[in-house]
């Protein structure tokens, strides 16, 4: 049997992100916010998920440059693994800072800037979109010459470093603070004021900010999130708001320069109003004070197992078919929504929760071997639900949403 090693970064990530919590209690500072912990890390359930299914293409879209058009013929070698991580590095620069200045590239980067704590479950909160947005950049690699193996390797390694510097409980690092991204640079990057907004975009090294322009050091408290704060922890809404923001902001353009301007000009033209007409339009609530209760209880449980659950899926992927694959994706991305509407209160859950049951139903259909009982089961659940749906419903919105 094979494994895919990297089920572990999910356990280890997990620790750290437990690790730094009991530190920050210990030290009395008030870092976590269990809603927006519970959003973050929902949010690298799934692009951990969308990662390992679409990795195969990535590696395929590398190989392929490599091999038609690469312009020299790389070999490994210490001074190319050398060379391979600093042009690693500094097209991250320019994709990261060009993910700020251009408004199709933030729509995909947004997310990873919206939630208002910075602790290590915000290193989370990336997207499967941005991952191909960046794998475009990355592309020059193959096409200088770098064969997959090694953009893939380094890709690998070179991730893992960002994880650590999304946290307070580190201070300034002395002399590394002159060549590495240290944790004070990147508080810089996350804060929303006036005077860090678009400086340290570095990865790993900080020199290509202090080449360019954009490095500043850490001077006073950082506020974290959006200049316009996004208030909700609907997971969809998240991922599409400012996708949505920027369609009704075309749409107000009246010229096809003006359209043009606005998709690839900066987030600066974004008028505040398209937030607030989008968010009428779909009915999204928006929380004015952080919601202080306490979360219930089903969605941590369900998160919890979301993360046990992409570990063993990740540990045996080589192992599992088509099928599997797709009624686990529907299944985790259904749950998702759930643990998002939940916090938000918002009564059309029952329906997600209806149709995470048909995936269930579907899986056990599919892998058992008694057709005839699994037909009758679920034609009876299905049959007891559109006679009881509303009765149901009341039962179970009345369950989740008690009182804490």
């Amino acid at each position: 049997m094979k494994y895919n090693i990297l089920a572990f970064a999910v356990p280890l990530f997990v620790v750290f992100m437990l690790l730094e919590y009991f530190v920050a209690k210990q030290k009395k500072l008030k870092l976590f916010d269990l809603h927006r912990s519970i959003a973050n890390v929902s949010i690298g359930i799934l692009e951990r998920l969308t990662d390992v299914l679409a990795a195969a293409v990535f590696y395929g879209v590398y190989d392929y440059l490599q091999k038609t058009y690469g312009i020299f013929e790389i070999k490994p070698s210490i001074a190319m693994w050398i060379l391979l991580f600093l042009g690693t590095d500094f097209i991250w620069y320019w994709y990261h800072r060009l993910a700020h200045e251009m408004n199709v590239l933030w729509a995909v980067h947004v997310v990873h800037h919206q939630s208002e704590d910075f602790n290590y479950t915000v290193s989370a909160r990336i997207t499967l979109l941005q991952a191909m947005v960046r794998t475009g950049f990355w592309s020059v690699l193959p096409i200088l010459g770098f064969p997959a193996e090694m953009i893939v390797v380094m890709l690998l390694i070179h991730g893992l470093y960002p994880f650590f510097v999304h946290t307070q409980v580190i201070g300034k690092l002395g002399f590394l603070e002159y060549f590495l991204v240290t944790p004070s640079h990147h508080r810089v990057h996350h804060a929303c004021n006036d005077e860090y907004l678009d400086k340290n975009y570095g990865d790993v090294l900080i020199i290509w900010d202090k080449l360019f322009g954009t490095f500043k050091k850490e001077d006073e408290k950082p506020v974290y999130g959006l200049t316009h704060q996004l208030n909700t922890y609907s997971f969809m809404w998240q991922h599409f708001h400012f996708f949505i923001e920027l369609w009704i902001m075309v749409k107000r353009e009246k010229t096809l320069k003006g359209k043009i301007r606005m998709i690839f000009g900066s987030p600066n033209l974004i008028d505040p109003s398209a937030r607030e007409n989008a968010e009428r339009i779909f009915g999204v609530k928006v929380h004015e004070e952080p919601m202080q209760q306490r979360l219930n209880n089903y969605v941590v449980w369900q998160v919890i197992f979301m993360l046990v659950t992409l570990f063993f899926f990740i540990l045996f992927e080589f192992e599992l078919g088509a099928t599997e694959k797709f009624l686990f994706t529907a299944f985790t991305v259904l749950t998702l929504i759930n643990c998002g509407a939940i916090m938000e209160q918002k009564k059309w859950v029952f329906a997600v929760e209806f149709l995470r049951m048909l995936v269930i139903g579907s899986a056990l259909y599919v892998y058992n071997a008694d057709y005839h009982i699994m037909t009758f089961f679920i034609c009876a659940v299905l049959a007891l639900l559109a006679l009881f749906y509303r009765t149901v419903e009341e039962r179970y919105l009345s369950v989740v949403y008690q009182e804490q």
